[in-house]
């Protein structure tokens, strides 16, 4: 079977992105190098969820990978009383991973397929580059549950790679993302290989789409917080 170079550490024994096997101890590296302002987008993460969580708040974290943020997260909550962060992933490796590396008695690591998931009520959803993984069909329901699982003032924080409104800045996007994976230290071929990886695997909406899926959902107040090249986080409060 042909495998494929897609960093320096990294090789899919087939075409094909995959989260399992031996990506989850390679992940937190890949993605800080794969993703522009992954750590600032974390910080802006952080300074947000003071606005929203509380003593007995429950947190979701949804796509949670290796926990890594997930425990910044409830390190900076630290003080809060009865505070219950849940970070959900449907990959067994990465939930095992996240269990073994960061163990803190907040945080409830659970595999499960988010589509599936039933909502408690909670005062803060956040979501890193995840829904652009979900098949589209599943989507709507997904934002539809986050809205009526949050309490009244709660916020909805996401963050997902998205398309261009026409071609040409699509085009003009695509060729900067490239030069700056080039200067994070890709290859040409690690960068064309990732790409054609990810085919049929990452499927993003554009910002008017991810943006119209809120307002059905029922939020009222929402905006773009901040955007760099593809990659725009999104700030719903209820």
């Amino acid at each position: 079977m042909k495998k494929t170079k897609v960093d320096k550490n990294i090789i899919l024994k087939n075409k094909e992105w995959s989260f399992s096997k031996k990506i989850a101890p390679l992940f937190d590296y890949h993605i800080n190098k794969s993703i522009p302002f992954y750590k600032d987008f974390q910080w802006l993460c952080n300074e947000v969820s003071d606005y929203f969580i509380k003593d007995k708040s429950v947190v979701y974290d949804l796509g949670c990978s290796t926990g890594s943020y997930t425990k910044k997260l409830a390190l900076r909550h630290k003080n809060k009383k009865g505070l219950k962060i849940y970070a959900i992933d449907v990959v067994s490796e990465m939930i095992n991973f996240a269990k073994k590396k960061n163990k803190l008695k907040n945080i409830i690591y659970t595999k499960k397929n988010i589509n599936k998931l039933k909502f408690i009520k909670s005062d803060f959803v956040l979501s890193f580059y995840t829904l652009q993984f979900i098949n589209q069909k599943y989507r709507q329901s997904i934002i539809n549950k986050i809205y009526k699982s949050l309490n009244w003032g709660g916020g909805f924080f996401f963050v997902e790679k998205v398309r261009s409104y026409d071609a040409r800045t699509q085009d003009m996007s695509n060729e900067i993302y490239k030069e700056w994976k080039k200067i994070m230290g890709f290859t040409d071929g690690e960068i064309n290989s990732k790409t054609k990886s990810l085919k049929g695997v990452l499927d993003p909406f554009s910002s008017k789409g991810n943006l119209s899926m809120i307002k059905r959902a029922g939020f009222k107040d929402f905006s773009v917080i901040g955007k760099f090249i593809c990659f725009e986080i999104i700030l719903a409060i209820k």
